[in-house]
């Protein structure tokens, strides 16, 4: 789909990584050489609990989601020829919010709050400004991702309080969500649906559930962006004796105490760029589950699980699928993996982040 934002120049090959560190309130770049491994730049200010990001689709703008009041929107300027972000404008956003989306068209932020229960719509203008919110809509409990299918046409929204994932219909050229028919998928009591991601031909749908590590597989049906459930799989290592969790209280907010040590806690989960590969991050084991994807089914096979960084809360894979890089909320560092033509992972190199890293992006330029 087309976007309003035009391409410029760009240092043939160049990658740079963004790593959101909510505890010094921080954003560290890093540019990645062609064997994977990172040189570590500036850190960039942002704010306290900065975490989720998004980038546009034309690369120019990165945007930073800042989890304390006020709520705020960051847009910064990609430099392509050094990776730099420099910041460029501030916008006021609905809620905190644990997952930001820019659509695919560039023009309109997608934000979901897990405190807040709902989700939200901003514009964003021709310089990457994010404007007021101009919809807010309440939904169930702890709303925790939100994404867009790859026709831009539908919006997905897992509810890890409700068990449910929100389907919407989504007009791109007024930024409107609405509803679909039915409005919601009702999936187990107890899973507590986290993060979400599409695969590349859009047939499919994975949602990796919190408090079970299991990853859902959903068919989605391109003409009317329903989904049906048609397969699990757990993104627990064999012999795990970790349990069920329960749902844990918004970024920011004191937890009461229990004891949380033996509780399942999944995060993130990715594709590789040929879907071949499907990775699910588990915080309390610090490990990060490799599947293999049938194409045709869209069923997972386990295949290996790794141990990564400390409470691994957000990671990302280079559009070339090649490499992974993995943030723990829990580390001074982040770690850089070589996936081989079997979805195998080998530990490249560790480099230093900041505190409480929860969020990666890569953006590449030689493609």
């Amino acid at each position: 789909m087309p976007t309003h934002m035009t391409r410029g120049g760009a240092a043939p090959g160049a990658t740079y990584v963004y790593v959101s560190n909510g505890g010094d309130g921080d954003i560290g770049t890093y540019t990645m050489a062609g064997d994977g491994r990172l040189q570590a730049g500036p850190r960039v200010a942002a704010g306290a609990l900065v975490s989720p990001m998004s980038v546009s689709p034309d690369k120019r703008f990165l945007v930073a989601a800042v989890r304390t009041r006020p709520f705020t929107a960051i847009t910064y300027a990609i430099d392509r020829r050094t990776g730099a972000l420099s910041p460029r404008s501030k916008g006021p956003l609905a809620e905190s919010l644990p997952y930001i989306c820019v659509d695919r068209t560039g023009r309109y932020l997608l934000g979901a709050s897990y405190g807040g229960s709902l989700v939200s719509v901003n514009p964003i203008d021709r310089n990457g400004k994010v404007g007021k919110p101009k919809q807010v809509i309440p939904t169930g409990r702890h709303a925790h991702a939100i994404i867009t299918d790859k026709s831009n046409r539908f919006v997905f929204v897992p509810h890890l309080g409700t068990d449910q994932i929100f389907q919407f219909r989504f007009d791109a050229r007024t930024g409107a969500l609405t509803a679909n028919t039915p409005p919601l998928v009702q999936l187990k009591a107890g899973h507590g649906p986290r993060h979400i991601v599409v695969s590349h031909d859009n047939r499919f749908v994975y949602v990796l559930t919190e408090m079970t590590a299991v990853v859902i597989t959903l068919a989605l049906d391109r003409k009317t962006g329903l989904l049906t459930a048609v397969s699990e799989a757990s993104a627990l290592p064999p012999g795990s004796t970790l349990r069920p969790g329960a749902p844990r209280m918004p970024a920011g907010q004191a937890q009461a105490p229990r004891d949380t040590s033996n509780d399942i806690w999944a995060s993130d989960l990715h594709l590789t760029p040929d879907g071949r590969f499907l990775y699910a991050a588990e915080r309390t084991g610090s490990t990060l589950a490799t599947f293999g994807v049938d194409p045709a089914t869209g069923k997972l096979t386990f295949l290996s699980s790794a141990r990564v960084e400390k409470q691994p809360r957000g990671f990302r894979i280079h559009p070339n699928g090649k490499f992974l890089v993995v943030a723990g909320e829990a580390s001074d560092t982040i770690s850089t993996y070589a996936i081989a033509p079997d979805g195998g992972l080998t530990l490249l190199q560790k480099s230093p982040t900041g505190q409480g890293s929860t969020w990666v992006e890569i953006v590449s330029f030689d493609r």
